[in-house]
C-alpha cells in the first residue's frame, strides 16, 4: 500500500477547502493520460494539516499513473475535478525521484520492463549518493516520536504548527501526526531531515545524472553514446554534438548548485523559561 499526499489546487492558488466546510471526497488513478481506464481509486482524504490530505492507495504494479481528485471546495458548492495529479508507483522507497523521470529524460518509452526498472533505480541511488556526500546529509527524512509533550496553545488552534510545540531540533522538521494521551499532554511524530523528493532542485540534479550516466554506460538503458550530428555520404567523417556547457540551456546542473541545502550549523539563542499553555499568558515565537 501506498500513501500520497495532496495539497488541493483551487482557483490557481493551495487551497484548504475543510475550515469552509469543503471535503477532499476522492482520488481515482489511470493507466494512461486519456483518464479512460480505471487502475484504483481511494478517498475520502485525510487532513493531515492545513491544504494538506493524505490518500491510501491500494496496491498497484508499479508504473506511471495519472489521477483526477474531486473536492468540494466549501459548504454547499459544487465539487470540482483536479487532472493536474500524475504518479509514479510505488512511493516511499527512498528514491527523490523515479525510474519513470529518468525513462523521460532518456527517451526510453513507458511502461518499462523490470530490468530497465531495477537499472535505473540503481542509477538514481547512485546520484543520490553523490548528492548526499556533496551535501554532508541524508536525502531521507526520519520519523521521530516524541512522548507526553505539553503544547505552548490550545488543542482547538493549529498544532501542525512546529511553534506550537516546546521541542529544540537543530535540523529541518515538521509535525507528521500527533495524539491526544488525555491529560493535556500529547505523543508527536514529528519528520526530521532533508526530504529531497520535495525539493525541485534536488530531484532534477538527480533525474538528469542518473539519465546521464545510464546513456553513457555501455548497455545501460537508451545508451546510445555519444550523439551524432552527422555522417558524410561516404561515411568517411562523423560528426558528434558538443555538450552544453555549464549555464548554457541544456547543461546538466552542477553540484554547486544544491550548496544552499548543505546543512548549517547553528546554535539556539539563550531565552528565558516559558511555561506551557494554559499558564503562559501569550503565545511564543522563537526569534
Amino acid at each position: 500500500m501506498s500513501v500520497v499526499d495532496y495539497e488541493p489546487m483551487y482557483g490557481g492558488a493551495r487551497y484548504d477547502p475543510e475550515p469552509a466546510g469543503g471535503q477532499v471526497t476522492s482520488l481515482v488513478l489511470y493507466d494512461g493520460p486519456d483518464r479512460t481506464t480505471e487502475a484504483a481509486a481511494a478517498g475520502p482524504g485525510t487532513r493531515l494539516r492545513p491544504g494538506t490530505y493524505r490518500f491510501a492507495l491500494p496496491d498497484v504494479p508499479p508504473g506511471r499513473y495519472w489521477g483526477t481528485v474531486t473536492f468540494t471546495p466549501s459548504s454547499g458548492t459544487q465539487p470540482v475535478k483536479d487532472q493536474s495529479v500524475r504518479l509514479d508507483l510505488p512511493l516511499g522507497l527512498g528514491l527523490a525521484t523515479s525510474p519513470e523521470s529518468v525513462a523521460d529524460e532518456l527517451g526510453v518509452p513507458l511502461p518499462l520492463t523490470p530490468a530497465q526498472r531495477d537499472a535505473l533505480t540503481t542509477a538514481i541511488r547512485r546520484a543520490q549518493a553523490d548528492v548526499e556526500g556533496y551535501l554532508g546529509r541524508s536525502l531521507v527524512p526520519r520519523v521521530t516520536t516524541y512522548t507526553a509533550i505539553t503544547p505552548y496553545w490550545q488543542s482547538s488552534e493549529n498544532l501542525t504548527d512546529p511553534e506550537a510545540w516546546p521541542l529544540d531540533i537543530d535540523d529541518e522538521w515538521h509535525v507528521s501526526a500527533y495524539r491526544d494521551r488525555g491529560d493535556g499532554t500529547y505523543d508527536v511524530d514529528v519528520l526530521v531531515g532533508l526530504n529531497g523528493a520535495a525539493e525541485e532542485p534536488i530531484a532534477r540534479y538527480i533525474t538528469a545524472h542518473a539519465a546521464e550516466s545510464e546513456r553513457n554506460r555501455p548497455g545501460g538503458v537508451g545508451a546510445q553514446g555519444r550523439r551524432v550530428s552527422s555522417v558524410s555520404a561516404e561515411g568517411q567523417s562523423i560528426s558528434y554534438d558538443s555538450a552544453p556547457l555549464t549555464g548554457q540551456a541544456g547543461a546538466l546542473p552542477t553540484l554547486d548548485s544544491l550548496s544552499r541545502y548543505k546543512r548549517r550549523l547553528w546554535q539556539p539563542l539563550a531565552t528565558p523559561p516559558r511555561p506551557p499553555w494554559p499558564y503562559a499568558s501569550t503565545r511564543y515565537r522563537r526569534l
